[in-house]
């Protein structure tokens, strides 16, 4: 059994062919709907009914292409940047090709026969990103830098879910961690809240540039802030974004670490929900600090406690504006939702529609 590789436009005409030769439609309609004339589908036809439906695929694949440059242009070519111009670049070894010895080649056909050949390599390849390392902060709690991690936690045994991890910048030590089903602006509150309550608010958080953390197109209306930026200035958060993965190494790295070793801790305590997983989190926690967590260089911490006018609910929950009309109604996820009158707020509400 040969295959045979047919574009969508060769499947079409092999069901237009079909239907015509079953007598299902008429040559003048089939005609238009493939966009040919009648003679050209009558062609069509009589080769379709000797050789089947492989004789809709063109004849020319496979086949090398008509204005391709002969082999002896390209040898010529080639032994000629290998013997005088072998550290020039391909536009211009292509001009000199065709000034002092007459050989015309396109500048991107050359690029292609001068990589192949080895004689070249792209800039970037030249030229690999070096990433130094960053010196560490001096203080716990000065930058924590955070994201979430998708990874078979519970293999087989339970749902997929995600790990946010939260590890500090000085130190190394894992901060925080939770399971949750997938990454999502409310599951980083629902942490950040975890934290802050356990340890005070951290100077600032490094994420990566997801939505969550930034708006990464231009914001059509509002303060071009996501729900959870809004939420850590109302804390007093500062939030930076890494430029690459490189950058925010600490987390990266004990996401290698957590996927070998948490990975096997799971498996052992035969945990196999995200509740029992979140469960087992604390001692791991424990363990993994007093293994690989080293001392910072400035004994203090740098977490701040919650202003007395602070509030963790208040600042870390959704918020979206609407507009409260005269008759106190408002529209929010295609519902019109009406407001108690005799509530204070309504009230207050309803004396500034008046």
């Amino acid at each position: 059994m040969v295959l045979v590789m047919m574009s969508s436009r060769e499947l079409r005409r092999v069901e237009v062919l079909a239907e015509v030769a079953g007598g299902h439609m008429a040559a003048a309609v089939a005609a238009g709907h493939l966009g040919v004339s009648r003679r050209q589908l009558f062609r069509l036809l009589a080769r379709f009914r000797a050789e089947g439906p492989a004789g809709m695929a063109s004849r020319r694949r496979g086949r090398p292409s008509n204005r391709r440059t002969p082999a002896a242009v390209r040898d010529q070519a080639l032994t000629l940047v290998r013997e005088r111009y072998a550290d020039f670049g391909p536009t211009l070894a292509a001009e000199k090709l065709l000034a002092l010895h007459g050989v015309k080649v396109g500048r991107e056909t050359l690029r292609g026969w001068m990589a192949a050949a080895g004689l070249w390599t792209s800039r970037k390849a030249h030229l690999a990103r070096v990433h130094q390392p960053r010196p560490r902060r001096e203080r716990l709690g000065e930058l924590v830098q955070v994201d979430g991690c998708e990874h078979p936690w519970l293999e087989d045994r339970g749902p997929a879910c995600s790990l946010l991890v939260f590890v500090d910048d000085a130190t190394s030590r894992l901060m925080h961690l939770k399971f949750v089903p997938a990454e999502s602006a409310l599951a980083y509150m629902q942490a950040t809240r975890d934290y802050v309550a356990a340890y005070g608010k951290p100077l600032a958080l490094y994420s990566d540039r997801h939505g969550i953390f930034r708006v990464n197109r231009e914001a059509k209306r509002g303060d071009g802030m996501t729900q959870f930026g809004r939420a850590l200035r109302d804390l007093d958060i500062q939030i930076l974004c890494a430029p690459s993965p490189q950058a925010k190494g600490r987390v990266e790295r004990a996401h290698l670490t957590l996927q070998d070793r948490l990975v096997k801790e799971l498996r052992l305590a035969g945990a196999c929900t995200v509740e029992a997983a979140n469960w087992l989190l604390p001692g791991f926690v424990a363990d993994y600090n007093r293994r690989f967590a080293k001392p910072a260089r400035c004994p203090d911490d740098a977490h701040r406690r919650l202003a007395p006018y602070e509030n963790l609910d208040e600042a870390l929950a959704w918020r979206e504006d609407r507009t409260v009309t005269a008759a106190l109604t408002l529209h929010y996820n295609r519902m019109m939702l009406i407001l108690d009158r005799g509530h204070r707020v309504a009230r207050a509400m309803a004396r500034q529609s008046e």
